[in-house]
C-alpha cells in the first residue's frame, strides 16, 4: 500500500474523506495525491467571443488555490507531503487516468448518502466510479469520524477465492492491524432451507480456507439471516461495532442478486462505516 489517491470537490464530504486518507497514510504508510477534476466548457461561438476561456481560466485558478491550502494544511497539521493534481476530464476518466499515472493502490473518496429518492452527487458519483472503475474504491460517508479500522467485516456470498483480491483485504488489514469477520446472508423469505444449509457449509469451509491460507487464528465467521441484505448488514455493523465493510463487485454475474454491483452501490450511499468495494477485475 504505498499510494492513495483523494478526488475532491472541496466538499465537506471530500474533506472528511481526505482526513480518512491523511490519518491512514501515517499508519500503512502511504503518499496521498489529491485530485480535482471539472470538465472544459467548450462552444465555438463563446470562445470567439472569449467567454469559456476566461470562465475556465478563472476555475483553474480557484481550484489551484484551494489544493495549496489542503497541501499546506497536511504539512504544517500532519506532517505530510502531498501531491495535487487537476484535471480537465469528468470525474471518472480523471480517475481512472490518474490512479494509472500514480499507479495507485487505492482510492478514497467521500459519500453524501441518499436524501429521498435522489441520491446527492457526490455520493452518486463515489457509486458511479465503485461500480465503473475497475479499482478499489473506499466510500468515506460525509459524518465519519475517523477512527483506526479494528474490526473489518468481509461480506461475500460468492466465497471469493481470488489470491490477488484476498492479498489486497488481508494486507491492507494487516497494516491496521485488524481483525477480520467474514459474513454470508441468507434471505429468510426467498432463501429455501437447501440454500441455508448450503451456505452454512461452504461458510464453515470457507473461514477454515482463509484462517490456513492467511494465518489469521482470530477470524471469525458469521452467518446472517433476514429479509433484507442491506438493513441484516446494517444492524450487525451496529450491534457488533464493526468500523470497516468489504465487499467485492461482480459485473458479470449480474444473477446474483445480493453481492452485484447495485448492491455494493446501494451501500456506499447508506452506510455509516467506511466501505471497501473491490472490483472483481482487480484479480484478473
Amino acid at each position: 500500500m504505498k499510494h492513495i489517491l483523494v478526488p475532491t470537490d472541496f466538499s465537506a464530504c471530500a474533506d472528511n474523506a481526505l482526513e480518512f486518507a491523511k490519518q491512514s497514510a501515517k499508519i500503512l504508510p502511504a503518499k496521498i495525491s489529491l485530485l480535482h477534476s471539472f470538465e472544459i466548457v467548450d462552444n465555438i461561438y463563446t470562445d470567439y467571443m472569449g467567454v469559456n476561456k476566461e470562465f475556465n481560466r478563472a476555475v483553474l485558478d480557484e481550484a489551484e488555490i484551494k489544493l495549496g491550502k489542503l497541501k499546506q494544511e497536511a504539512a504544517e497539521k500532519e506532517g505530510l507531503e502531498i501531491e495535487t493534481m487537476i484535471s480537465k476530464d469528468a470525474l471518472l476518466d480523471a480517475i481512472k487516468k490518474s490512479a494509472e499515472t500514480i499507479k495507485a493502490d487505492l482510492i478514497i473518496m467521500g459519500t453524501q448518502g441518499a436524501k429521498g429518492i435522489i441520491e446527492k452527487l457526490w455520493g452518486s458519483r463515489t457509486a458511479t466510479a465503485i461500480q465503473k472503475s475497475g479499482l478499489p474504491i473506499m466510500a468515506i460517508p460525509q459524518n465519519y469520524k475517523w477512527k483506526k479500522p479494528q474490526k473489518i467485516l468481509f461480506a461475500s456470498n460468492q466465497f471469493e477465492k481470488n489470491k490477488k483480491i484476498l492479498n489486497y483485504i488481508f494486507e491492507l488489514a494487516g497494516l491496521y492491524m485488524a481483525n477480520i469477520q467474514v459474513a454470508v446472508f441468507t434471505d429468510e423469505h426467498k432463501d429455501n432451507v437447501a440454500t441455508l444449509l448450503d451456505n452454512k457449509r461452504k461458510l464453515g469451509e470457507y473461514a477454515d480456507f482463509l484462517t490456513e491460507t492467511f494465518h489469521e487464528k482470530t477470524l471469525t465467521s458469521m452467518h446472517l439471516y433476514g429479509d433484507n441484505f442491506e438493513d441484516t448488514l446494517q444492524d450487525y455493523i451496529k450491534e457488533n461495532e464493526i468500523d470497516m465493510v468489504v465487499m467485492i463487485t461482480y459485473q458479470h454475474t449480474y444473477w446474483n442478486r445480493l453481492f452485484n454491483p447495485s448492491a455494493t452501490k446501494k451501500m456506499s450511499y447508506h452506510t455509516h462505516i467506511p466501505l471497501l468495494a473491490m472490483p472483481i477485475e482487480y484479480g484478473d
